[in-house]
């Protein structure tokens, strides 16, 4: 499979893997200017790439940084961002400061992780009855902690 990007911004830059066997490919902000992140605050940040996979039967997640979260409190508002394979437009990152202190995002930051999954389309019916189950209509905390 292949992952086709274009450069939507002169200054973008292409994502690439930390190590060989990284599970996601580094997305970098592209910015023009330092960009600050006030405490408690969501900001859009712009990666200046879309992006087509050869595969259209995938998913382009977007997941946190552990890095960016462990030690400054940056983490993603919506905790994993879902490209499908039929978006062209921007990829953009929205950045959730947890912390208290103001984060500056600089160019070329990596700011969040791109991983591929595959996707299954399944039919949907409605239906009167689904089968039964131990666990039967359960719900949260319903298996305990233990």
């Amino acid at each position: 499979m292949t992952l086709y990007f274009k450069k939507l911004r002169e200054n973008a830059i292409l994502p690439e893997r930390a190590t060989p066997y990284s599970a996601g490919l580094d997305l970098c902000a592209c910015l023009e200017a330092p960009l600050e992140i006030p405490a408690g605050s969501t900001v859009m940040v712009p990666t200046g790439l879309a992006v087509q996979p050869s595969d259209m039967d995938t998913a382009l997640l977007v997941y946190p940084r552990s890095g960016l979260a462990s030690k400054f409190g940056i983490t993603l508002a919506n905790a994993v961002g879902v490209v499908d394979s039929d978006y062209r437009g921007e990829l953009y990152v929205p950045l959730h400061n947890i912390s208290a202190e103001p984060f500056l995002a600089e160019h070329g930051m990596r700011i969040a992780q791109l991983v591929v999954t595959p996707v299954l389309f399944p039919e949907t019916k409605l239906t009167e009855m689904l089968d039964e189950t131990d666990r039967g209509t359960n719900g949260f905390g319903s298996s305990g902690i233990q």
